[in-house]
């Protein structure tokens, strides 16, 4: 019996929800996401005072929400391959809103942090942004485009950690979230005009979406992706965990100091996503993935090897990462397109349970970066945990290129 095609989508025109939402949409979906992420840190030492709590208690305002984040990537891509991508995202958008607002009146640090775990339902952004797109194209071509957009989200990180250094000094650390809330805002008035739907061909109910998870989980090529992507993205969330420990405690950096160095890895991000962008569909994703890997790694191996000799400092520190952030920008978009391409029917699942993996995996690493550092034992805890899982990460890559030869065979 053959196999209908899904129905094709009109071409994307801006501002109008009966097309794809334009890539200005998908850019901005994706920034509100590591908005949210990164732009508070700078605030994480004035946070512990006002809260009159540990650094290590604030520190879960991190590791929580990229624990929740895992959890939701879980259901939203399947629940997104069920509903569809439009209405998910209206949805969580509007949570996002509503938890912002809960951590602006928050008196106490529990009554934060559950309204900060509440806030991680903004990474549907992540996960719904390039679902979108690989409902529309192919592997290669899908590889090229989330590069783009995640080239142009890149510029969040990059900015966000020194105006939200800025925005403590001046309004303390509320005004970093309250700058959240007004992007929360912009960006759910910008889906709504502009998100069409991408995923025609849904239908079903849920049990029979979650009944295909198996075939996904069983793919080994699948988990070869995410690993990877898990492993070497993990030493980016566990700088997101130290590295203001780093810099305010060991290097002694204000808030507004700590917020220009902090965005040091966004700078390399942008141009390994310009450089998936353009390459990757002229490479292959596998090649793009292992010389993302290798350009990850030697930043960590110079940063270790640096450190080894000399006194660490501000430049030293956070100019390595300039490589981590290159290494994860060339091959986050690649592995993430291998993921959605190996079941391509279950692209939204894939998003969602492989982006759940590189969260849960980059959580537990934020958390163990937090508690290993101390002012006793310096930066050098959280310097061999980026090694390491940056040279792990080389390995599951490596058995999909041989998996694929197999398969080929």
């Amino acid at each position: 019996m053959t196999q209908l095609a899904p129905p094709t989508p009109p071409a994307a025109r801006f501002l109008d929800p009966a097309t794809p939402p334009h890539v200005a949409t998908l850019v901005a979906l994706s920034s509100i996401a590591a908005l949210a992420m990164n732009v508070f840190l700078p605030s994480l030492p004035s946070m512990t005072a006002y809260f009159g709590t540990d650094y290590a208690v604030m520190q879960l305002s991190v590791s929580l929400y990229l624990a929740v984040n895992a959890v939701l990537q879980l259901f939203v891509g399947a629940i997104s391959d069920r509903f569809g991508r439009r209405p998910v995202m209206l949805a969580s958008l509007g949570i996002f809103i509503l938890a912002t607002l809960g951590t602006l009146l928050a008196t106490t640090a529990a009554v934060f942090l559950f309204f900060r775990m509440l806030q991680a339902s903004v990474v549907a952004g992540i996960v719904l942004s390039r679902a979108s797109i690989r409902d529309l194209m192919g592997e290669a071509e899908a590889a090229s485009r989330i590069g783009y957009v995640t080239m142009g989200m890149a510029l969040v990180p990059m900015v966000a950690p020194a105006i939200g250094g800025l925005l403590d000094e001046v309004f303390g650390w509320r005004g970093a979230f309250g700058l959240m809330l007004l992007a929360g805002i912009a960006v759910l008035v910008l889906s709504w005009r502009d998100m069409g739907e991408t995923k025609l061909d849904r239908g079903g109910s849920m049990r029979a979406v979650f009944a295909e998870v198996p075939e996904l989980m069983r793919a080994r090529r699948f988990w070869g992706y995410c690993i990877t992507a898990m492993l070497a993205s993990g030493a980016f969330f566990a700088y997101l965990g130290g590295a203001p420990f780093v810099g305010s405690e060991v290097l002694g950096l204000s808030p507004s100091t700590l917020g220009l160095f902090f965005g040091a890895p966004a700078i390399g991000y942008a141009a390994g996503n310009f450089l998936s962008g353009r390459y990757a569909a002229r490479v292959g994703i596998n090649r793009m993935i292992l010389l993302g890997c290798i350009v990850g790694f030697g930043g960590m191996a110079l940063l270790l090897g640096l450190s080894l000799i000399f006194r660490l400092s501000a430049v030293m520190f956070f100019g390595c990462f300039v490589f981590t952030g290159l290494g994860n920008g060339m091959l986050l978009p690649s592995a993430t397109s291998g993921m959605m391409s190996v079941r391509p029917h279950l692209a939204g699942t894939a998003s969602g349970i492989g982006g759940a993996i590189l969260i849960g995996g980059g959580a537990a690493l934020s958390a163990l970066a937090g508690a290993m550092l101390t002012p006793e034992s310096g930066a050098m805890p959280l310097i061999w945990i980026l090694f390491t899982t940056t040279a792990l990460a080389i390995l599951p890559l490596l058995y999909v290129i041989r998996r694929e030869r197999q398969i080929s065979a």
